[in-house]
């Protein structure tokens, strides 16, 4: 069973499947290593791996073809799930897709901008154009792209126009039906979290909800997944125990049986009304597993019971291992039975949950390490406080739902859920405020090794000697472990913020961004990417912010940058037009140095809007020159031309991403530039980079590097070496 664990979850490293010759090699292997009993491992490993890369291969297959990628179909489909919407822009999944145009996945994941209200089970007609899973690849982000895949979602788009066919029938109609109604009770304005607790559904929370939960550890409290699943199971199991004990079950019905029934049987309700996804599948799956145990095989021990539902959900869904929600659900799990199995005497019960916290802040540690995921100093003590008071607010929150045809009755109990949950996120912003979440710089492996023994270490029983010594192989966490340049040399990233621009300029003992991404609605990159990016490199704090115009796709994220970094000057080519808060300073003409790394900036003073406003940087670092330009046009071109300014460059950011208005023959023969950089969206609607701009570019030899295809982009000035792009990492899931 562990070999056939091993299988399944080895595809999820791999940079690519294996060819189709590979995989019948892996077939006869397993086959022949059935006929010895010492080589049955190594077959079961070979069935695992066979059957994961098949199930892998299937969901790839079901993606929209290249040729079709861009491209606008008319379409029928079933609204699946239950539709969010945000800043009017109405978001959902469809299933059961027919067209006369061959070769349209299953499963779409769509956007509809001033889109009608939907409702879960409608059928509906629509206009949509399609694009292939892509997602944003920078050094610290959601690999949106895994997430897709996992949900089998073989295509995303933007709906164009559309006519509803058939009304809402079925499951999911009325889990809309009952979310709409939860939405409209009185509940001291926690119907959003009163939704995602009873129903799943999480789009009532605002972004400073989410942070307040992602800071103080607490996430896993308002997403249903496994602990909502296991403690209403528990509660099930916990309350027939209770009446037996106190002689209050019949006693014709043997209550064991009984109270594994009803907890399994509330395990299935629980995670039908939250619309079954694959965290609450993974979740009934070990709920089973261990009713099954506790019922018939107790005397097994803990850990085969965890090693089947293990090797049950990545059987059902191989899929599932690209998910973080797996690792960090059987990763809980596992150091869970190790905390409190084998150990001499009970604990007193005052000790067991907060022994439990501690072992889940240790043991999980190498997991968020390796997934990448911020850890909240503050989360021991929020979720010892948290994980009870959910515990007793669910029960209540699902008995109101259950009461609501009674009048009065079941608003009561929701009022009483939404005045709890209420209480619970001014406490979680207390924990918040006192300690952000903490985003971990990228680690060598050889440190990430040291700390995993070391978190083993300190999990092990207090007898072990020189348990205390696991601390000392923690340390390598508090100290920076990200190469810095060289002294005269700089590295520069363009991350990928799609259409927009942000660019980290780092010598060995500074720090410049330029630009910090777009803001779209509550989604702000300069939170969500820039910030973890610039944190993941190691960038504690940004010597200069600058902004080289107020346009949106530029100076979106800015706020959020300088509220969560120390940043020493803000810097604009339009510093009027900067939220105040900012405290912008113009962007005159002026040079400096850092660490043996030149700098120049250039504005036009006579320049007649945003664009033309923008700041340009120079940056030369061991005679190897960069020129960022933002998004000046032909005519600051011009300008920027016939300026004694040196011009001359390595490397260029492609003006205004590519746009024809920019990048004219007299500019590019001024630059003559070798490498050019784009920082787009792909698919954007603006139609960057202009095709003339690039017949420019390749008619001079001008080599391009693309945020769109190639993710960020890495260039070391000053060692004249070329870019590399983060999807030069392969994984099996990304496009090439």
């Amino acid at each position: 069973m562990l070999a056939l664990a091993m299988g399944l979850l080895l595809p999820r490293f791999l940079p690519g499947l294996p060819a189709a010759w590979v995989l019948i090699v892996l077939g006869l292997l397993g086959l022949l290593c059935l006929l010895r009993q010492a080589s049955r491992p190594l077959s079961w490993l070979c069935f695992g791996l066979l059957w994961a890369c098949l199930q892998m291969q299937a969901a790839l297959d079901e993606r929209l073809a290249s040729e079709l990628d861009g491209r606008t179909f008319w379409l029928e489909g079933q609204v699946l799930g239950l539709p969010a919407v945000q800043d009017g822009v109405v978001r959902f999944e469809l299933g059961d897709i027919r067209s006369r145009h061959a070769g349209l996945p299953p499963r779409l994941r769509l956007a509809w901008y001033g889109g009608p209200q939907l409702r879960a089970g409608e059928r509906w007609r629509l206009a949509a154009r399609l694009k292939r899973p892509h997602g944003l690849v920078n050094p610290h982000s959601f690999d949106h792209e895994a997430w897709l895949l996992a949900h089998h979602i073989g295509a995303t788009g933007t709906v164009k126009t559309g006519e509803r066919l058939r009304e809402a029938v079925g499951a999911g109609s009325w889990r809309d039906r009952l979310r709409a109604r939860l939405l409209t009770v009185e509940a001291q304005g926690r119907q959003g979290a009163i939704a995602a607790l009873v129903v799943g559904d999480s789009s009532g929370l605002s972004p400073a909800d989410w942070r307040i939960l992602q800071d103080t550890g607490t996430v896993h409290l308002m997403v249903i997944s496994g602990q909502h699943v296991g403690m209403l199971a528990g509660l099930l199991y916990g309350l027939v125990a209770l009446l037996a004990r106190i002689g209050w079950w019949p006693r014709h019905l043997p209550w064991l049986p009984c109270a594994c029934t009803a907890a399994f049987a509330g395990a299935l309700g629980y995670g039908w009304l939250a619309g079954f996804e694959v965290p609450v599948q993974r979740a009934c799956v070990m709920v089973a597993v261990v009713l099954l145990w506790r019922l018939c095989f107790r005397q097994l021990g803990v850990w085969l019971p965890l090693l089947i539902a293990l090797d049950g959900v990545l059987l059902f869904d191989p899929l599932a291992s690209l998910q973080p929600g797996f690792w960090l659900s059987f990763g809980a799990v596992a150091v869970l039975a190790l905390t409190f199995s084998g150990r001499l005497g009970a604990w007193r019960w005052w000790l067991t949950l907060p022994r439990a916290q501690w072992a889940m802040v240790v043991g999980l540690l190498p997991l968020m390490l390796a997934l990448g995921l911020p850890i909240s100093a503050s989360g021991p003590l929020a979720n010892l406080l948290a994980v009870p008071w959910v515990g007793l607010t669910v029960p209540v929150a699902l008995l109101g739902t259950a009461l609501l045809p009674l009048s009065g009755l079941g608003e009561g109990l929701l009022l009483l859920a939404g005045w709890s949950l209420g209480w619970l996120f001014q406490l979680l912003e207390l924990f918040a405020d006192w300690q952000a979440a903490w985003i971990v710089e990228s680690l060598p492996l050889w440190a990430w090794s040291l700390a995993t023994v070391g978190a083993l270490v300190l999990l092990l029983p207090a007898g072990v000697p020189f348990r205390a010594l696991g601390a000392l192989l923690l340390l390598p966490l508090l100290y920076p472990s990200t190469p810095l340049p060289l002294a005269g040399k700089a590295d520069v990233w363009v991350f990928d913020v799609g259409q927009g621009l942000s660019v980290l300029v780092r010598t060995r003992s500074h720090a410049l961004l330029y630009d910090a991404g777009p803001r779209h609605g509550d989604f702000d990159t300069g939170e969500r990417i820039v910030f973890p990016s610039l944190r993941r490199l190691g960038v504690d704090r940004l010597d200069v912010l600058l902004i080289s115009h107020a346009d949106s796709d530029h100076a979106g994220g800015a706020v959020a940058v300088q509220r969560l970094l120390p940043t020493q000057r803000v810097l604009g080519g339009e510093p009027a037009r900067l939220p105040a808060v900012l405290q912008a300073q113009s962007c005159e003409s002026q040079t400096w140095r850092w660490d043996g790394v030149r700098f120049g900036l250039w504005r036009w003073a006579q320049a007649a809007d945003g664009n033309q406003s923008s700041c340009v940087l120079m940056i030369e670092a061991g005679g190897e020159r960069l020129l960022l330009t933002g998004d000046i046009d032909a005519r600051a071109e011009q300008a920027l031309v016939q300026s004694d300014w040196p011009l001359a460059a390595h490397w260029l950011l492609l003006p205004h991403h590519g746009s024809n208005s920019s990048s004219s023959l007299p500019f590019l023969s001024a630059v003559r530039p070798q490498n050019a950089l784009i920082s787009r969206g792909r698919h954007n609607a603006f139609g960057h980079p202009h095709p003339m701009v690039i017949g420019r570019l390749q008619d001079v030899g001008v080599r391009l590097y693309d945020t769109a295809e190639s993710g960020a982009l890495k260039v070391e000035l000053g060692a004249f070496h070329e870019a590399r792009g983060l999807r030069e990492q392969r994984r099996f899931w990304r496009e090439k």
